[in-house]
């Protein structure tokens, strides 16, 4: 037994872990084990009350989360159609654009879409009526071309005013004439030649006696018009349906607001 025990002195003295300068890295210091049992004893109930009050809390910022970001992670169905219709509105109006230049599949046909088009310009129409309105003679035909007159004003100055607001370009990346710059007819949406067609045919179709065969040939031709506006590019389809709706309300409003004829003769003789 001594000899044992002095051969375990003998190698504990060898064994450079029991040295004085590395007994703390086998053996930490008893200060130390009790701050850290301190340190997680308050640290576990400081962490126990934290989650008590914490709960709430989490639960109140739940609660308050805006709905935008749940749709944002999550998204609508309404979201999902809209993108959808989107691009199949984008790809349907791509495919129809075949006049957009000249070296598109109906390239050759671009000037006789163009020249349709022209006819459901503001321009030429404003200017059609003020010479009618001084050649005519008749209160009836007077109070009627008055009237006229403002639709296509309040026609320009609607679509100005939605396609400021809008700004959406056209499918294809087209400079505006000279007519549509002075008719501040820029962007797409609403198709300015459709809403102008839709209300001139209803106007027509309202005021004046047209045969039957005339009748379906304005109707026609407002649809030629809008068709003409997606064909050369410069519009989507849901541009020229958005014009044809507002085309429509246009003449409900001017029929709504519609001048007399005593009216129309007291600006006329203003002029």
């Amino acid at each position: 037994m001594p000899a044992s025990q002095a051969r375990a002195r003998a190698r504990d003295r060898n064994n450079v872990l029991n040295r004085a300068e590395f007994l703390s890295l086998n053996q930490p210091l008893k200060g130390n084990q009790e701050s850290r049992s301190s340190s997680r004893k308050q640290s576990g109930q400081t962490g126990a009350a934290g989650s008590q009050n914490s709960i709430p809390k989490e639960r109140r910022q739940s609660q308050q989360l805006p709905e935008e970001d749940c749709m944002q992670l999550n998204p609508s169905f309404k979201g999902i159609a809209f993108n959808s219709l989107l691009a199949i509105d984008i790809c349907m109006s791509k495919r129809l654009g075949v006049c957009a230049s000249t070296a598109s599949s109906w390239g050759g046909a671009r000037s006789m879409i163009n020249l349709l088009g022209i006819t459901g310009h503001g321009i030429p129409w404003i200017a059609g009526t003020l010479i009618c309105l001084v050649k005519s003679s008749t209160l009836a035909g007077q109070e009627v071309l008055m009237n006229l007159l403002l639709a296509l004003l309040l026609d320009i100055m609607m679509v100005a005013g939605l396609q400021k607001l809008a700004k959406r370009k056209g499918p294809y990346d087209i400079t505006p004439g000279l007519l549509d710059y002075l008719t501040m007819d820029t962007y797409a949406f609403p198709a300015g030649h459709a809403s102008r067609a839709a209300m001139l045919s209803k106007f027509l179709l309202s005021h004046l006696v047209l045969a039957s065969p005339l009748r379906v040939l304005l109707v026609l031709w407002a649809l030629a018009v809008g068709l003409s506006r997606v064909m050369l590019g410069r519009h989507h389809v849901t541009d020229v349906l958005s014009g044809f709706l507002c085309g429509y309300l246009q003449f409900r409003l001017v029929e709504w607001i519609w001048m007399s004829s005593n009216t129309c003769q007291m600006l006329i003789s203003i002029w």
